[in-house]
């Protein structure tokens, strides 16, 4: 027997009618086909079988009723799962969009290795992205001859990234305001302390419809209060804009070891829908490489706040370090600034979830990364073995860049200052002591010892006592 899913079915009484139309199998779609019996199967044309009689697909009244289907009111259609299935897919085919265009702001050895990863993907995804990816550079000769011109030509940003190519769809644009003309996506990477004057050239130049990615790590404290640096771009030119932060030494991306990182990012009010704006499978699709991989949430506030605080804590691990005092040491300096990132977090934007510091590169797993090297590291180790302040350290060691936990950690402790609550967060106070007030680095293992736990607010529903069932 041959049977056809739903189509055709065995029949008790009749036979086939002498003129049913024959189907093509292409119009059946997927059937499950079981044959008992041969069959003939000529061509791509399905004949029935004269015994038994099978009640045979007529073609003419499926027609019928699947032309009744799509005349179903537009109030019953919108609610109706399938039809909505369809409308999707249609409305994906038949819209349309130029490809979007992506600039990098920011050039340093993080800001070229993002711009890297960027006009890579650009390449392979030539439906979803402009070709060309403009990087903004803070032009500087190098030996006689221009930065960007060095870039241009040699495909490698010789000063702060040396030894890696770059692809030649990357162009390096000395001009802010030229580098973002006609861009949709904006990919931030500079150090945080140049946003607001970068933000500031920005203002007029760029269409609210772009979105923004920002890689920057700290925090802007003003008159609003403490501001992520993604909202702070956000409120400065109108326009939307999510974190990238994880697990990521920059010379290792460069060099396309395997790592993984967080993007974080919130549909605006204003999205203009699927394919027509930038969403997480567009992101996805941006920054994600065989050798980078990238998971994609919208806890922006979490991965924002651990990228930040975790260059305080890893200076704090650099002082141990330069002191001699062993991977024990390092462990408590983890351990306890971890729990003082999460207290962070909950206090001043409680939007922000407690899993995210645990299961995303962007958390705990960048904060390990974070205090085994990197230039917050290398500056605090070089203050306690050298006899040098964080200033001093920065220009002997960081070929002009600078260590982020410098800046932050006097951001912090301004706003703690103004709440009150230096005495909650004594590692964060520590770093800032030693780093502006010259505090000797042997006394932090006595401002933590005094720390009391933090309880992390649990939402979970209390589970209902559970009745003892007697055997």
């Amino acid at each position: 027997m041959l049977a056809l899913g739903r189509f055709a079915t065995a029949a008790t009484t009749g036979a086939a009618r002498p003129s049913a139309r024959a189907v093509p199998l292409s119009l059946l779609g997927p059937l499950s086909l079981s044959v008992s019996a041969p069959v003939p199967l000529p061509g791509s044309l399905l004949f029935m079988h004269s015994a038994p009689p099978l009640r045979y697909f007529d073609v003419d009244e499926y027609i019928l009723k699947r032309r009744k289907r799509l005349t179903m009111s537009t109030a019953t259609a919108k609610h109706h799962a399938p039809f909505k299935r369809v409308e999707s897919v249609q409305n994906i085919i038949h819209m349309h969009r130029d490809p979007f265009k992506v600039t990098v702001i920011g050039s340093g050895n993080w800001g070229t290795t993002i711009a890297k990863v960027v006009a890579e993907n650009t390449v392979l995804n030539p439906h979803l992205f402009a070709q060309r990816v403009d990087m903004w550079v803070f032009e500087e000769d190098i030996d006689g001859e221009k930065l960007t011109e060095i870039i241009n030509t040699k495909h490698q940003n010789v000063k702060y990234l040396p030894g890696i190519d770059l692809p030649h769809n990357l162009v390096a644009n000395p001009s802010l305001t030229d580098s973002v003309k006609g861009a949709d996506i904006l990919v931030f990477n500079v150090p945080h302390q140049f946003l607001p004057r970068i933000v500031s050239q920005l203002k007029g130049h760029v269409s609210p419809s772009v979105r923004a990615i920002s890689c920057l790590k700290g925090f802007e404290v003003g008159a609003k209060g403490v501001q992520l640096l993604s909202s702070y771009i956000t409120d400065e030119l109108e326009i939307q804009c999510g974190a990238l932060s994880g697990a990521n030494l920059a010379p290792e991306v460069a060099k396309e070891h395997w790592s993984e990182t967080t993007v974080a990012y919130q549909l605006p009010e204003d999205f203009k829908g699927e394919g027509l704006d930038v969403d997480h499978r567009v992101l996805k699709a941006l920054f994600h490489r065989p050798y980078f991989h990238v998971n994609v949430i919208d806890d922006v506030a979490g991965i924002s706040i651990a990228g930040a605080l975790k260059n305080v804590v890893a200076l704090a691990c650099g002082f141990v370090e330069g002191l001699g005092w062993g991977n024990n040491a390092a462990a408590a300096i983890q351990r306890v600034g971890l729990g003082e990132i999460i207290k962070f977090g909950q206090m001043f934007f409680p939007e922000s979830r407690v899993e995210t510091y645990y299961q995303e590169s962007a958390g705990v797993a960048d904060l390990i990364t974070t205090c085994s090297g990197g230039r917050n590291v290398k500056v605090a180790k070089y203050m306690a073995t050298q006899n040098k302040d964080a200033f001093e350290a920065e220009k002997e060691l960081l070929n002009g860049q600078s260590a982020q936990g410098v800046i932050t950690c006097k951001e912090v402790h301004e706003w703690l200052a103004k709440c009150e609550l230096t005495e909650d967060f004594p590692l964060f106070e520590a770093v800032y002591q030693i780093v502006y007030n010259g505090m000797p680095m042997e006394q932090i293992p006595e401002m933590i010892d005094e720390l009391e736990p933090f309880e992390v607010e649990d939402d979970t529903p209390e589970a209902e006592p559970q009745t003892e069932v007697q055997a």
